[in-house]
């Protein structure tokens, strides 16, 4: 059997924590910045865990991750 391609894009956006959940980085802290509320800039620094309906999804794309 071959080996399964990872997609590239998923690769570079996910991380894997130590108990094999997927990691993501949050919205809204790109740009505009300066008219949002330094509480919400500094909670948008966070990273976010991935929905577990979306994760057995996104797990597919990145097997070897």
């Amino acid at each position: 059997m071959p080996k399964m391609k990872t997609k590239r894009a998923a690769k570079k956006r996910l991380k894997k924590t130590g108990t094999g959940k997927l990691k993501r980085a949050g919205a809204w802290k790109q740009h505009k910045l300066e008219h949002k509320h330094p509480k919400r800039r500094r909670r948008a620094r966070r990273n976010k865990m991935v929905a577990k309906a979306d994760e057995a999804t996104l797990k597919v794309l990145v097997p070897y991750l």
